[in-house]
């Protein structure tokens, strides 16, 4: 029996007459068995491959069966964005089967909200930070409104799971879990991911369903797929322009400088372009959107803001500046293309450097070998146990410590940490003021007070670090968007100029009571210094396949005749050096170990020497640069040896230094209410993999 012929009939008639459906997709109906049969699920599919039906269906269905009090599906979405996106369609389907939906965000009235909650919607769609908004608010009735919750479908599930925000569902999760006594099921929409029995496993938390990955077999598809290296940013912007015109594209960049520049160069060469990014207000986005919807000739250059599944229609063309840092970036912004009949999904990457011509040569052949990243949950996710410890005291007003380490330690983001390690970290909260003791009761200190307080601690609400943002603004009053106030520190009124949704800006006046940077247009503007005060760190396979493609001899097919000259030139310079098992090249009083091993074990490696052997080591993804007294091929060697011995790792006393060597690095607002150790641990996770770094100093086999 088919998943459609199981579903209710006013379910069916309305698929097939208000949709003019006549099948389902191959995921919709795998899909459809598994949740009618009452299974948690992760739902696998391209972007559009139709997993949005495959999870709504059947949660339809079970809705239309047996009525519901309040709210009976929850459908979350990573960003407000994909929410908006998705209202329209949800509408469609819950309406066509005499059912409602509402939308619940930050943007949403407080009027629209009340009337919610006087009278719920069947389908609610919102974000894991407002439904953290409605378990805390004294206005919302949680445990009547959730009561006869069945379901939650998480959509982009990957783009959350191994990261804090996932830590942050997942804790809200198993706390919105105790206002139904039902065993809420689990549906996790996804795009291809190397691992997702290890999500599915990760999303089921505490339910005792049985679980099931939905990964229908992929049907082969001829992609257009280019690489080019440029000479310069405007080079590449005018190439980025001719092939745009006439059609409708995206143009993916890394950072919301190169975002602002590449725009500003391409206006005026025939497309429309808008710029699309975290700090460009909502009304310029959503004027980008509608544009993008309604015509032909038009670019939108964006960062990750429209990699996520959010409808843009009918797509021509992806472009991409340099290349992602990750296949599932790669493959998910390629899967924006494609979607019509005959139309084959494409990108085109437009290098600046050879380094990033040889990362996109890799990550393409990464995905045509099959290959995608795993997603990795660390069960020690230490800044989302503390910004639960106080939701905890607020929801409650006052709770026990107890009953909050019953709670979280369900949570599998802290399943590494150890009921002593939670007491430590309680202690140490109420010791610095972030908690306050009494009957022993814990509720909010004073200085948690003072640090997250403000509008009705609007800042506990969001988990992670919100940089304080100052508008920007025409002398008319548009807005125009935001900077960051350590760039506008820097501004001088009269003099700096920066970019900004695309346009040269210069500041006329800069008001910091009110946080508004006043401009006027400019000719030409200098790019704004976004700022990363954290490095950006390659996987380790993405970099061994750097690697591979610099010590093969194939031509690569799709790369223009610049690339593969500048390829050639690189493959000349190092090939023979790569090939050796330790890849030494001595450049005049510094030696160079060529690893190819990506950030993380870089790092690793490079505070270990340093520890060890007192040299002067810079690290990146690709290399370690040693200089100082003794540094030999030899003593290179012997500290490798050293370093392949599990007894240098497991000494305290080396584990102690590397810590002590790691920068001050600020990776959440909630570190400074850690214990140092555990805020060290915090900043050690995300720099170091001892672990990896011995299994490649293994590998090396000096």
């Amino acid at each position: 029996m088919s998943a459609f012929s199981r579903f209710p009939p006013r379910l069916q008639q309305a698929i097939v007459a208000r949709l003019g459906w006549t099948s389902l997709r191959p995921v919709q109906e795998l899909a459809g068995e598994a949740i009618l049969d009452g299974k948690n699920a992760v739902v696998l599919a391209p972007t559009a491959g139709g997993k949005t039906e495959a999870s709504m269906f059947p949660a339809l269905a079970n809705l239309v069966e047996r009525g519901v009090e309040g709210v009976g599906v929850i459908y979350i979405a990573p960003i407000k964005a994909l929410l908006n996106n998705q209202e329209d369609r949800l509408g469609t389907y819950t309406e066509m089967v005499g059912l409602r939906r509402f939308v619940w965000h930050g943007d949403v009235t407080d009027g629209a909200k009340r009337e919610f909650v006087r009278e719920p919607a069947e389908l609610l769609m919102t974000t894991p930070e407002s439904l953290e908004v409605m378990l805390l608010s004294p206005r919302v009735p949680a445990d009547k409104l959730f009561a006869d919750l069945r379901i939650v479908v998480i959509d982009e599930v990957h783009a959350v799971a191994g990261t804090e925000r996932g830590a942050h569902l997942m804790s809200v999760l198993e706390r919105l879990r105790r206002c139904t006594t039902n065993d809420i099921q689990r549906v996790g929409l996804s795009a291809t991911v190397g691992n997702p029995e290890q999500i599915l496993e990760w999303l089921q938390g505490t339910s005792k369903r049985e679980g099931v990955v939905v990964d229908p077999p992929k049907v082969p598809a001829k992609r257009d797929l280019r690489v080019s290296l440029h000479q310069s940013l405007a080079d590449l912007a005018a190439e980025a322009a001719r092939r745009a015109a006439g059609n409708k594209s995206l143009f993916f960049c890394q950072s919301r400088a190169l975002t602002e520049s590449v725009a500003e160069r391409m206006r005026g060469q025939g497309t429309e372009v808008f710029v699309h990014h975290g700090s460009v207000s909502k009304e310029e986005r959503y004027a980008a959107e509608a544009q993008f919807a309604s015509g032909s000739n038009t670019c939108i250059v964006c960062t990750s803001t429209l990699e996520l599944g959010i409808d843009v229609g009918d797509l021509d063309l992806v472009f991409q500046a340099n290349a992602p840092s990750t296949v599932t970036s790669f493959m998910q912004r390629m899967g924006r293309t494609g979607r019509r009949a005959g139309q084959v999904a494409n990108t085109a990457f437009l290098c600046e450097d050879e380094e990033a011509l040889l990362q996109a040569v890799a990550l393409v052949e990464l995905a045509r070998s099959g290959w995608v990243e795993a997603v990795h949950v660390s069960g020690r996710c230490w800044p989302v146990m503390v910004h639960q410890l106080f939701a905890l005291t607020l929801q409650f007003g006052a709770v026990s410590a107890e009953r909050c380490w019953e709670q979280l330690h369900l949570v599998p983001d802290f399943g590494g940490i150890e009921r002593a390690e939670f007491d430590r970290m309680v202690a140490h909260m109420i010791r610095t003021e972030f908690l306050f003791e009494s009957g022993g009761l814990l509720s909010i200190g004073t200085r948690a007070e003072r640090v997250f307080g403000r509008r009705n601690f609007m800042e506990l609400y969001a988990v992670f670090s919100s940089p304080v943002l100052y508008r920007v603004q025409t002398a008319a009053g548009r807005e125009l968007g935001s900077l960051e106030q350590g760039f506008v520190d820097r501004l001088v009124e009269d003099m700096s100029a920066f970019l900004l949704a695309g346009r040269g800006w210069l500041v006329e006046h800069v008001n910091h009571a009110d946080k508004v940077v006043q401009v006027r247009e400019a000719p030409r503007g200098q790019k704004p210094s976004w700022g990363g005060f954290v490095p950006a760190l390659l996987g380790f396979e993405l970099c061994q396949r750097m690697k591979k493609v610099l010590t093969d001899e194939d031509v690569i097919p799709y790369v223009d005749a610049a690339g593969l000259h500048a390829l050639q030139a690189r493959r000349e310079e190092l090939a023979d050096t790569l090939r050796r098992p330790l890849s030494l090249q001595d450049d005049v009083g510094v030696l160079r170990w060529w690893t190819f091993a990506g950030g993380k074990i870089n790092h690793t490696l490079k505070y270990a020497l340093e520890v060890s052997q007192g040299w002067k080591v810079v690290a990146d993804n690709f290399a370690l640069r040693m200089s100082g007294p003794g540094v030999s091929d030899g003593a290179v060697r012997a500290a490798v040896e050293e370093m392949a011995r599990a007894v240098f790792w497991e000494k305290p006393e080396t584990r102690q230094a590397l810590l002590a060597r790691l920068p001050a690095y600020r990776l959440s607002k909630f570190q400074d209410a850690l214990p140092e150790a555990f805020a060290l641990e915090m900043t050690g996770s995300y720099l170091l993999d001892v672990g990896a770094a011995r299994r490649f100093v293994l590998s090396v086999g000096v």
